[in-house]
């Protein structure tokens, strides 16, 4: 499927420290731009129309910001919110180079039914929810997809290591962190190691005899 090409408006703001939240009143979503080659620059957006379209925006999605016809490539970095609404109050953009490779995290996607979880009864106990990559801007994907159909056994598991990525991706996370594994439901646990021990009533009667005849 191909990635969402998302452009947002914005207009550099000379506004800061305490009357930014006079901006915020009006409506405007206060946020700066920086990288590595380029000062940063103070910007604001429309609230409202902003919070939507990032709200489908994860951290290794390229989006452009236009900053009074200046078009600049950017990841978003950090988003603050309001405590109390959750509103974004505060955007932090990283502007990249096309041909730099750059370091970001992304978002492991689950898909498919794990034969483990509908024939044997199983759970999946999801461990890390992302991962840390190395690549060029345009080599980036919004997610890596996860099947857990190869999950057939109870106990069996994905690591790290075990994930699909693409050969022009260096992954950095751990390749021994877990991703995902079946397990038994609470409680059954104990219940499959107390039959794996339990002594046959006939023999413990047999033992008992044999103790009151000695």
């Amino acid at each position: 499927m191909a990635r969402e090409n998302i452009e947002l408006q914005a207009t550099k703001r000379s506004v800061i420290g305490k009357q930014v939240k006079a901006l915020r009143r009006e409506g405007k979503l206060p946020a700066v731009i920086y990288g590595k080659h380029i000062e940063p620059v103070s910007i604001m957006l429309e609230s409202r129309d902003t919070t939507r379209t990032l709200s489908k925006v994860g951290t290794s999605h390229l989006i452009q910001v236009n900053v009074d016809g200046e078009k600049y490539t950017v990841l978003v970095r950090d988003r603050q919110r309001n405590f109390i609404k959750g509103g974004l109050v505060h955007v932090d953009f990283l502007a990249v180079s096309m041909t730099e490779k750059l370091r970001t995290e992304v978002r492991l996607e689950f898909a498919g039914t794990s034969p483990a979880v509908s024939d044997l009864g199983g759970i999946l106990v999801s461990g890390i929810t992302e991962v840390e990559i190395e690549c060029l801007p345009g080599d980036l994907m919004d997610a890596i997809h996860v099947d857990v159909s190869v999950l057939k056994r109870i106990g069996s598991s994905l690591l790290v290591k075990d994930l699909d990525i693409p050969a022009n991706v260096t992954l950095l996370t751990n390749p021994q962190e877990m991703v995902v594994q079946v397990v038994l439901p609470a409680g059954e646990e104990s219940v499959v190691a107390a039959a794996e021990v339990t002594i046959e009533p006939d023999i413990l009667e047999k033992g008992k005899k044999e103790k009151e005849e000695d």
